[in-house]
């Protein structure tokens, strides 16, 4: 029996990384993961392979293709006869996946970590070591990691399959659906459902809260639902979905909003309701792992389970389900192991939305800092201002800094824009180390730079930004 210091089961984002740096550390690790692609192994999750990568691909593929229908001309240049080519498309993102899931299995060679293939089953206990299965094969470890992620949450009235997808299906359409709905307005449904209105999908979005990305700041939300209605996106809050039949030729749809019932017809149906905790196969019950009321695994702040030796990291522990939380989750995770100070700050987790114009926030929200108390100071700065801005032709949006008024800690960021997925870690970072308005005010920025807005914010606290 092949014995181990650390094994862990899922090869996503908190799994990888957490194999790698337990190899870094010293420790004999190996890896247990069951994903498989187009009949093979393929490392990386649900991230790599089917989430954040390839939608990321073909958000920008179908972006391109917008910004050459419409944005090209006021630069002067011209285009006719532009068309659609899915099937490269679908290409080009299943090439970006092969390379970094290869990238994966690389950095497991480079690090002497065992990769095995198969779904990873707790077993027993033997002695201060755990006996996991892995397709027949046992292995034996002193340390068990469980990163087995999540799933996505099915409607019960719709259950995948046909011409309802989840975000998967949602990435694979062979051709452009004519009409296409999408139940959920979050993060997936939003990215999912800008890439084939970009191509010429009618996209019509189902909600069942009252509101718009009620988890961002209210001045976020706002601006992001008029511009993405101006984009042609159709929306519609508060629905309680009653009914969903499907036939050879599409989805019908049933719904109640503002006690009207509705029946809308669509081609294809995206389901984006959320994510459930993935522990299907892992033996849970039999060897008594502890998980809470929702099928999360049980951990303290240390990620420890119920089970000594066994430890829980990443989507199957819940919290935010992002592979930036769940890689640093793997990161400390294997620092405790070795007796370092591993430790993850929950409190500045960025959040994204991969959209046109993207969002992004980390920290308290503007409400969310007055619920606590909090006496603040915001500052705001639009992109409509900027010269860099101005130069790529796209100024929709803004920065807005909220800070504590009494001593100018940072307390949130929010953005929506272009390219504020790269502009948000300058702000977490100063956060991180409990940085002021004031530190983030007297930092030089390049000009012209997309930055300066965030320059800009954090003056407006003081009610000094200079170029407004």
């Amino acid at each position: 029996m092949d014995s181990y210091d650390v094994l862990v089961i899922g090869g996503g984002p908190a799994g990888y990384v957490a194999a790698i740096r337990a190899a870094q550390l010293g420790f004999k690790t190996a890896c247990v993961d069951a994903f498989e692609r187009n009949g093979k192994a393929s490392l990386g999750g649900t991230c790599l392979n089917v989430g954040c990568i390839p939608s990321k691909a073909m958000l920008d593929s179908s972006e391109k293709f917008e910004m050459l229908q419409h944005d090209f001309a006021e630069h002067g240049i011209n285009v006719q006869g532009a068309s659609v080519d899915v099937a490269q498309m679908l290409k080009r993102q299943s090439g970006v996946v092969d390379k970094l899931t290869g990238g994966v299995a690389f950095l497991f060679r480079k690090n002497k970590i065992t990769s095995i293939h198969g779904l990873g089953r707790l077993v027993r206990q033997d002695g201060d070591a755990w006996i996991v299965d892995v397709a027949g094969t046992e292995v034996k470890a002193k340390h068990v990691i469980v990163a087995t992620g999540s799933s996505p949450r099915a409607l019960p009235l719709a259950p995948f399959g046909g011409h309802v997808v989840e975000n998967s299906g949602a990435l694979s359409f062979t051709e452009v659906p004519g009409k296409l709905g999408v139940i959920g307005a979050g993060v997936i449904g939003l990215e999912l459902g800008s890439v084939w209105r970009r191509l010429g999908a009618q996209v019509t979005v189902l909600e069942a809260l009252p509101g718009f990305l009620m988890a961002a700041d209210d001045a976020i939300a706002k601006e992001g639902l008029k511009l993405f209605q101006k984009q042609g996106l159709d929306f519609h809050f508060g629905v309680n979905i009653t009914s969903v039949e499907q036939d050879e030729t599409g989805v019908s749809v049933t719904y109640t909003e503002k006690e009207q019932e509705v029946t809308a017809r669509f081609d294809k149906l995206i389901v984006s309701i959320g994510r459930v905790p993935h522990t299907q196969g892992l033996g849970a019950d039999a060897v008594g792992l502890a998980l809470d009321e929702r099928g999360f695994v049980k951990v303290d702040h240390h990620y420890r389970t119920n089970l000594p030796g066994v430890y829980a990291i990443g989507d199957v522990i819940g919290g935010a389900m992002l592979a930036h939380k769940a890689e640093e989750e793997g990161v400390a995770l294997a620092e405790m192991l070795a007796g370092q100070a591993g430790h993850v700050n929950y409190d500045v987790i960025p959040w994204v939305i991969y959209t046109s114009p993207e969002i992004a926030w980390a920290g308290l929200t503007e409400k969310q800092a007055k619920e606590k108390g909090l006496s603040i100071k915001t500052g705001q700065f639009p992109f409509s201002a900027n010269g860099r801005a101005l130069g790529h032709g796209d100024t929709r949006g803004f920065v807005k800094i909220i800070a504590d008024a009494q001593t100018d800690k940072l307390l949130g960021v929010h953005m929506i824009g272009g390219g504020v997925s790269e502009l948000i870690g300058e702000v977490v970072a100063i956060m991180e180390f409990g940085g002021s308005s004031e530190d983030l005010a007297r930092t030089v920025h390049a000009h012209p730079t997309l930055s300066e807005v965030v320059k800009e914010a954090a003056l407006a606290t003081d009610k000094r930004a200079l170029h407004m």
